[in-house]
Order: C-alpha cells, then sequence, then structure tokens
C-alpha cells in the first residue's frame, strides 16, 4: 500500500526543459547545479557533456556540435549552471528569442498548370541579350510549358497557344510564333509520359491491353 502511495506521476514532477534527454538527464544536470566546489562542478560538467555526445555519435562532425551541447546544458540548468564553458555563452534571451516569420511567396499566376518556375525562367530570358543562346532557351521555356500543359490537359494543344501563353506571361517581350518555330510534337509528350508510366509499373495491363484483375480481391 505504502508503495502505491509513493508513486511518482510526471504530471506532478517539475517540468523538463529538453524532453529528448529524459528525466534522469535532468537530475544529473539538477546535481550538477547544486555542487558547491566549481572544480569539482566543471568536472560534473564536463562528464555529463560527455554522456550527452555518446547519445548522437551521428552528430559528432556536425560543425559546432560541442558549442550545441553546451547550449542545452545550460538550458536544462535553466542557466543556473556557473561553470567555465569552452565557448561563448549564449544568453537566455537570445536563445528564447523567436526567430522573424518567412514570407510566403504569394504568386497567383493565371496559367497554374505551368507552375512559378516557368515564369521565373521567363523573367531570366527576357534580361538576356538577344541572341542565339536566348533565343534557344526561349524555345526550351516554350517546349517546357508544352509539356506542362499536356500534363495538365492530358489531350492535345496546338503551338500557337502555347506561343500565346508564353508571350502574354512574358508581356510581350517574347514572341516565337513569327519565326515559325514548329515545338516537340505532342503525341512525343504523351509517349515518352505513357513509357515511364510502365517503367514505374503503372497500369495493370496484359499484352493486349487488357486490364489484367488477377491477383486483386473481390468483395
Amino acid at each position: 500500500m505504502n508503495l502505491v502511495e509513493n508513486l511518482e506521476y510526471n504530471t506532478e514532477r517539475p517540468k523538463l526543459f529538453i524532453p529528448e534527454y529524459g528525466r534522469h538527464f535532468q537530475k544529473m544536470v539538477d546535481h550538477a547545479v547544486s555542487i558547491a566546489d566549481r572544480e569539482e562542478r566543471n568536472k560534473v560538467a564536463k562528464s555529463i557533456i560527455s554522456v550527452m555526445g555518446n547519445l548522437q555519435p551521428h552528430l559528432r562532425d556536425v560543425p559546432d556540435f560541442q558549442h550545441k551541447l553546451w547550449d542545452q546544458l545550460f538550458i536544462m540548468s535553466d542557466f543556473k549552471l556557473d561553470v567555465d564553458s569552452p565557448f561563448p555563452i549564449t544568453p537566455k534571451e537570445v536563445l528564447q528569442q523567436r526567430p522573424e516569420p518567412l514570407e510566403y511567396p504569394q504568386n497567383f499566376p493565371k496559367y497554374r498548370f505551368y507552375g512559378n518556375n516557368i515564369k521565373r525562367m521567363i523573367d531570366v530570358a527576357i534580361k538576356w541579350e538577344k541572341g542565339d543562346m536566348r533565343s534557344g532557351l526561349e524555345y526550351a521555356i516554350a517546349n517546357h510549358m508544352k509539356k506542362c500543359y499536356l500534363n495538365w490537359n492530358k489531350d492535345t494543344v496546338e503551338d500557337s497557344a502555347i506561343f500565346a501563353h508564353l508571350k502574354e506571361l512574358s508581356d510581350g517581350q517574347i514572341d516565337l510564333a513569327p519565326d515559325g518555330e514548329s515545338l516537340t510534337d505532342s503525341g512525343q509528350f504523351l509517349k515518352n509520359r505513357l513509357a515511364k508510366s510502365n517503367r514505374n509499373g503503372g497500369g495493370n495491363y496484359g499484352k493486349k491491353g487488357q486490364r489484367n484483375n488477377r491477383g486483386k480481391k473481390r468483395y
């Protein structure tokens, strides 16, 4: 009966600063804080750092790994541990400072099936001087746009439509229609996509295109 009455629950215990290390580690740090002799306290702190490193051997070669361990040691001691750290002690305020929120890219493209990278490629091409390299890049962009279009539409598309979209997305600075350029045939894109799907095991079809239901459960 006494054993049951003396049971401790985590909800009644002090909150762990870094739960990943567990409560026994926290007790080791608390013990180090309570040591009066500074030399002995430094010795115990280095022993704790050694054990912390052994728990994460895969991070031994990571730059500033030891500095990170010492920061974690001070965090677990609530910055009450007074020892000689081989690294500058990071202030508590700095470690608790919240990072600045990242700006989420606000892009609302008219033709979402092309993706944002196409618009970035077009913006780069516009900055290039006119010549063979720019012409080659414009043609490559148009071909990739056609491929993206077919992934979305899964049918066919005329080159004139791709040229019109490219001209619109480039604010009229890239116009391949008057040059009489011809993009890769739609059938070739669809053929490559089908071949890739077959290599990846897509589709349960037999030799003559008949669907193979063998091995499927019936309910």
